[in-house]
């Protein structure tokens, strides 16, 4: 009887643990079928996880759902008879604490960014934000993000905004601890290996699962390199110890490799350099945007970087005060070292048939957290356009060319880096890779575009080369409003291959056949163009 009793009194306490969790257990995560409210004034009910995919229905504060199951930090959830993605941080459990306590932070990716009471192009602004400066996320609406900055609540594009997720790192420790701590050795980058993942933050969690309610198998500090086993959208799969593979977030790393720097001001070591790409970008007194401004500059000026803190560079300026400058606002000479051309190196003489001393940038477009558009059948631009882009690469090297890319890994690049890689790479082509979509699934056929008059007939040169090459519907070379041809000094055009919305020409167009003759076709049409060149 006894015996009888026990077993009862442990299988009701197991059920207790079981359903009220100690708080120490608790991580911010969902269950599978869980039910969950809406914890915000609208949310949208995505197709997708991600905030490019189409809408299906928006949710009211206060909806039930059910999770279905988590990717990143977006949740699949059943609403009625319908099912769906929503962002994680914008419902909360009826059992649980609110998910929004995973901080989403906004970075202004340019100068004078409007802040708007309404999400409108014609309600008031606010005020406005400098390039660089961080803000806390709120909410979204379609090409719209609500932020609070300081004292200030209100609407910013979200097509000049990056969205960040810091809730993966640990908390930086005090600045009196890090004045304890010696100075780590900064580091070089000497080449893209998308074999080699470095971390580029000061920790970041290595998880079972490229999920961030995986269990956590150890951490990964800054500057550590490790072999690539596998990818999974914005996730990396790695070896971090012998035979031990692991998952980390791709967005706290690169596919680059990396030597240690022993002294910087060694007369055998040149010092590594930034060049800012933003107009009116801020220098500040501390690693942070909440620090004081020192001063402003412009694109185009260099400075030399004298070490590496978390995601700022500390640089001296050119009357020897020093200040810290964010990286996302800026390129560094070993990013760009493959696309600097020694100026007192006379160009190689051209032949006709070859491309022997052009120099062509290649732009895979979207990349990292900006994957493009989503075909019919679920393709995402971002990872055909980097194939795209290699193919067409190793044409035009065996050509002779000289090819610089914007981008080698999935990595999200921000626009006006790509125009400022074109501009020191001093291209005679800039190439921007990318496949279209539109509601209507019946449209179909390629496009090539141009926005300056000088780009025009380069851009009629490469489409009549692909036209000889693909079977696609020929919708023209034609004028296009593209930041990336707009702001661009060099000879620029780009290109959309075709229509993934289209569930018959994204069967096609996603092929290795379709991919190897329309390279074949943009290698023909710049041989073409340069040719021409020669006779004018």
């Amino acid at each position: 009887m006894r015996k009888g009793k026990l077993a009862i009194s442990l299988i009701f306490i197991l059920l207790l643990t079981t359903f009220f969790p100690s708080t120490q257990a608790i991580h911010n995560v969902f269950a599978d079928d869980e039910d969950l409210i809406v914890d915000a004034e609208i949310l949208y009910l995505r197709e997708g996880p991600g905030l490019s995919y189409p809408i299906i229905e928006t949710l009211q504060d206060g909806q039930k759902l059910t999770a279905i199951s988590t990717q990143d930090d977006w949740l699949q959830v059943r609403v009625g008879e319908q099912e769906g993605w929503v962002a994680s941080w914008l419902v909360k459990s009826l059992e649980k604490p609110t998910a929004a306590s995973v901080q989403k932070t906004i970075i202004a990716q340019v100068d004078s960014l409007n802040l708007r009471a309404e999400p409108s192009l014609s309600a008031a602004i606010l005020t406005k934000l400098a390039s660089g400066t961080e803000a806390q996320f709120l909410k979204e609406q379609p090409d719209w993000i609500q932020i609070q900055v300081g004292d200030y609540t209100g609407w910013v594009s979200a097509n000049y905004v990056t969205v960040k997720d810091a809730t993966v790192l640990e908390m930086p420790t005090s600045k009196t601890e890090e004045k304890e701590k010696p100075n780590k050795a900064p580091t070089t980058l000497t080449e893209n290996d998308p074999n080699t993942f470095t971390i580029t933050v000061n920790e970041v969690n290595i998880r079972k699962n490229a999920d961030l309610t995986a269990k956590k198998l150890g951490t990964a500090k800054m500057g550590q390199q490790f072999k690539v086993i596998s990818r999974d959208h914005n996730w990396v799969q790695i070896e971090y110890e012998k035979k031990k593979k692991g998952w980390v977030y791709s967005f706290y790393g690169t596919f680059t490799k990396q030597d240690a720097q022993q002294d910087l001001e060694s007369p055998t070591k040149k010092a590594e350099k930034i060049t800012i790409i933003y107009n009116g970008t801020n220098l500040r007194e501390e690693a942070s945007t909440a620090s004081n401004v020192v001063s402003r500059v412009d694109a185009g000026q260099t400075f030399s970087i004298l070490e590496t803190q978390d995601e700022w560079y500390k640089i001296e300026l050119d009357d020897g005060q020093q200040a810290y400058v964010a990286n996302w606002v800026v390129t560094t000479n070993t990013e760009v070292i493959q696309t600097t051309r020694d100026k007192e190196k006379e160009k190689a003489e051209r032949k006709k048939g070859s491309l022997k001393g052009v120099t062509i940038v290649l732009d895979a477009g979207h990349g990292g957290n900006d994957r493009g558009t989503t075909g019919a059948r679920g393709t995402a631009e971002k990872d055909i356009t980097i194939l795209t882009a290699e193919l067409l690469k190793s044409k035009l090297q065996a050509a002779g060319a000289d090819v610089v890319m914007t981008r080698e890994s999935d990595v999200f690049i921000d626009l006006r880096k790509r125009v400022a890689v074109s501009h020191q790479a001093e291209a005679d082509a800039f190439i921007s890779i990318h496949y279209d979509a539109i509601k209507d699934n019946s449209v179909h056929g390629f496009t090539t575009y141009y926005t300056n008059g000088y780009q025009k007939e380069l851009a009629e040169y490469v489409h009549g080369g692909i036209a000889s090459k693909v079977s696609l519907k020929d919708r023209g070379a034609r004028f296009g409003d593209y930041l990336v041809l707009r702001e661009n000094r060099q000879n620029a055009i780009l290109l959309e291959l075709g229509y993934l919305s289209n569930p018959t020409e994204e069967r096609a167009i996603t092929t290795d056949y379709y991919r190897e003759q329309a390279t074949l076709g943009i290698y023909q049409g710049l041989l073409n163009y340069f040719d021409a060149q020669i006779d004018k």
